[in-house]
């Protein structure tokens, strides 16, 4: 059902893929949601970068093609295409890998990281935890993973009712979340009602009502828009979540050793960029000044932010244990001793 899914949603992408005439010896289509300005996002920063290497570097024996914004279809159905074939390469959040890599909700942990610091380490291609997180990834999907990056920077939260400053002001709120059943647990451990929706429809359901609020780093809030339709932002820093960069195996394996070696290093090089900018973002007029200056903004206090993690790390640890089994908890322990470690080497 998977693979016929995604063939629907493969002909949605061939019209958008039509008419591209392949000028160059071998294309590289790469997708993602987010802004294809490379100062509005970090995957748009990634994209583009990874465009600029690899065509210069093979003398344009290599074009690659970029579909930003969710233009080839929803997030999970992208990654989908790429384990097709329909398309080469795809940088999706963890709610769309989740669909095809459960255990990536062992990153919704609240309060696992201590400072963005330790993320940059852990989450990374390179580290101790980014290894065996990548060989299980690919082993469980036949992917090929390009890169492993934080979304952007710590969750925030944003709604329209109220600011929240306390646990008991998530009661009754209708928070979005991603189509991870961590979040779910997550939100309906601190008392909000859990609302799972896909990516294109946030800003439509934020709006009119659907939603009360939701979670997101600061510069997706930014990019997003949301300040339109949101009145309140809660700096709580409550999880951080990883993109994922992918790209089909069987592609990547047929090309030439030589240009295996320049996709390699390229996307390395990209994935360095697209987090470098995610902290530019965070700290220039792109991000909080920029939401500042439309939404009332409050600042959870650490006493506060371990009430939070008391409430919900049981809820989301319980639920990777009875979902995921051994296997869940194996991963996870793993990956918060992997954040010991690298907190203890500041």
């Amino acid at each position: 059902m998977s693979f016929l899914k995604t063939a629907l949603t493969g002909a949605a992408a061939a019209v958008a893929l039509a008419g591209q005439a392949l000028a160059a010896d071998v294309t590289i289509r790469v997708a993602h949601l987010n802004p294809e300005d490379p100062f509005a996002s970090h995957s748009g920063a990634m994209a583009a970068v990874f465009k600029s290497l690899v065509e210069s570097a093979s003398n344009g024996a290599i074009e690659v093609q970029l579909f930003p914004n969710g233009q080839l279809g929803k997030d999970d159905e992208v990654v989908d295409q790429v384990r097709a074939g329909i398309v080469e390469s795809t940088i999706s959040s963890s709610g769309g890998m989740a669909q095809h890599y459960p255990l990536v909700g062992v990153f919704d942990i609240p309060f696992a990281f201590p400072n963005i610091g330790v993320a940059s380490k852990v989450i990374t291609k390179e580290s101790d935890f980014g290894r065996t997180f990548v060989a299980d990834l690919e082993g469980a999907t036949g992917l090929k993973v390009l890169g492993l990056i934080d979304s952007g920077g710590f969750f925030a939260f944003t709604n329209s009712k109220k600011p929240i400053e306390t646990v008991a002001d998530m009661q009754g709120l209708r928070i979005r979340t991603m189509t991870l059943p961590t979040h779910e647990a997550m939100i309906a451990s601190l008392g909000g009602q859990p609302t799972p929706l896909p990516w294109a429809e946030v800003y439509t359901a934020l709006q009119t009502g659907v939603a009360d609020g939701q979670m997101n780093p600061v510069p997706i809030i930014a990019f997003a828009r949301f300040d339109e339709v949101q009145k309140y932002l809660s700096i709580t820093n409550h999880v951080i979540t990883p993109y994922i960069w992918t790209m089909n195996r069987a592609f990547f394996d047929g090309l030439s050793p030589e240009h295996q070696y320049l996709v390699n290093w390229a996307s390395e090089v990209a994935t360095e960029a697209g987090r470098s900018m995610s902290r530019v973002i965070e700290a220039s007029e792109k991000g909080l000044p920029a939401l500042a200056a439309k939404m009332e903004v409050n600042v959870v206090p650490p006493e506060e932010q371990a009430r939070f993690a008391e409430a919900a790390q049981p809820a989301v640890r319980a639920l990777i244990e009875a979902q995921y089994g051994e296997a869940g908890i194996a991963m996870l322990d793993s990956l918060l001793a992997s954040v010991e470690e690298e907190n203890g080497a500041f």
